[in-house]
């Protein structure tokens, strides 16, 4: 793979860090050499039908109801839980638009999970703390018994705030999640910020301001350094770090940077078009008013000022295999989709994959790794849905279908409307951390929470 502009000082510097030498161990690898292959030019591709390892989708019912509402590979099984409008434990009803979400494990074996609501509007909190009283946006919680097959609890931790859209756990046993706004509201109210959601306690309403206001997606924490990595939902973006004063103790401040993608002029860099083999130097700038207000210049554009690098739309982030992994949803050579992977310790940046066609990949959304290493991509397209596997040698498949609709007599006890949801975006993938033996992901509309299990070890994920 050829370098993307690189100038004689970054040749040295990354000489003399192993950075050469460490990318040239990337080119050699199977999974770059394979996910080139399978995109060079660009060509149309017709869809893989099924995993190399698992095999052909099916339709399977849903323990819970009895309805198909996914397919997936033979010796899968799944159920559903937390639909919108369910009451939850603490007597709330489960608000709509299931986004954004991460699980936990806890100290009695079971599972928690934290997950987002994608709500806008000003017509009242669902629960308090709340940041803004009027706003419809927040957080749920859920516990999982892995040993029973089951949920057994759920309760509303956070509200006020304003489409939480996707986010990130941290090591500390908390979620970050993320305002995909920079609304303003009629009071005066600021929104755009990150939240903080223990797994096991009420939400904290206070804004992380100092990490940056902006159309917050998806965090990433760095374990070993509890440095924070975020990308916005927007066109230019800017995949941004926040590093904290005090590790693990995010309200004591920090700095908010934007990733540089080094040129041979300190000119900023685009990624719009890149394909699948383009590999970058990286460094970072300085945002030096992350909480702007209004009439100011946002975080993207102060940083791309500086040089650094500007993407298009930006959202799933994931920590996994000492690395991060990030999705522009309309980036690459067609418009459908892009996979970064960011080392941190070799400051150096990789197209992983460029969607070649919608057919193969449809605008990917969040993002998530297993504990095998696989890579998990939830589509928002505007074809059918899938939940697609990126393997470790490079093949992409579909690895579960949206398949939901609701007869017209609707579902015994539950609230939501009949009809096709067919098209509804995969949200919140996420693995049971221990052994990933459970995948967790939502359905955004009509509002439902899927756990999966079945033969996870036959194949990448």
């Amino acid at each position: 793979m050829a370098h993307e502009q690189l100038n004689p000082e970054v040749e040295r510097r990354g000489f003399l860090k192993g950075g050469l030498a460490g990318v040239a161990a990337l080119a050699a690898v199977g999974p770059l050499e394979a996910l080139g292959a399978r995109t060079a030019g660009a060509a149309p591709m017709a869809k893989v039908q099924q995993s190399p390892d698992y095999g052909p989708l099916a339709p399977v019912k849903d323990q819970t109801t009895g309805l198909e509402l996914l397919a997936l590979p033979k010796g899968f099984e799944y159920i559903s839980y937390g639909w919108t409008g369910d009451v939850m434990s603490d007597g709330v009803a489960t608000p709509a638009a299931h986004d954004g979400m991460a699980a936990f494990r806890r100290p009695d074996g079971k599972i928690a999970l934290v997950r987002n609501h994608e709500l806008g509007g000003y017509s009242g909190a669902f629960t308090s703390p709340a940041y803004n009283p009027n706003a419809r946006g927040g957080t749920t919680n859920l516990v999982f018994d892995p040993k029973a097959g089951k949920f057994t609890e759920s309760w509303a931790s956070l509200s006020g705030t304003i489409r939480n859209c996707a986010g990130g756990p941290t090591p500390w046993g908390t979620w970050l999640t993320c305002e995909e706004t920079t609304e303003i509201a009629e009071d005066g109210t600021r929104h755009g910020y990150v939240f903080e959601v223990p797994f096991d306690k009420p939400g904290d309403p206070r804004p992380l301001r100092q990490m940056g206001r902006f159309s917050h997606e998806a965090v990433a924490v760095d374990p070993n350094t509890g440095i924070v990595y975020l990308t916005e939902d927007a066109t230019p973006s800017g995949f941004y770090r926040y590093i904290p004063k005090t590790r693990g103790k995010l309200h004591d401040g920090g700095e908010l940077q934007m990733l540089l993608i080094e040129t041979t002029d300190g000119s900023s860099y685009t990624t719009y078009e890149d394909g699948t083999g383009k590999d970058y130097f990286t460094s970072w700038v300085t945002i030096d008013n992350p909480d702007y207000a209004a009439g100011e210049t946002r975080p993207a554009l102060q940083g791309q000022a500086k040089g650094a690098a500007v993407f298009r739309r930006l959202e799933g982030a994931w920590w996994g295999n000492d690395r991060v992994y990030i999705v522009s949803t309309s980036g690459g050579p067609t418009g459908q989709g892009q996979v970064f992977e960011y080392d941190p310790k070799m400051d150096t940046m990789r197209v992983l994959f460029a969607s070649p066609d919608a057919s193969v990949l449809n605008n990917p959304d969040n993002i998530c790794v297993s504990p095998r290493g696989g890579i998990v991509l939830c589509e928002d397209g505007s074809q059918g849905e899938y939940v697609h596997g990126l393997t470790t040698d490079g093949e992409i498949f579909p690895f579960a279908l949206n398949d939901v609709e609701i007869p017209a007599g609707g579902v015994p006890g539950k609230s939501v409307a009949p009809g096709n949801y067919r098209g509804s975006e995969w949200c919140g993938s996420t693995f049971e951390p221990k052994n990933g033996n459970w995948l967790f992901v939502n359905a955004q509309s009509p509002g439902i929470t899927f756990a999966i299990t079945g033969p996870w070890a036959r194949g990448s994920l």
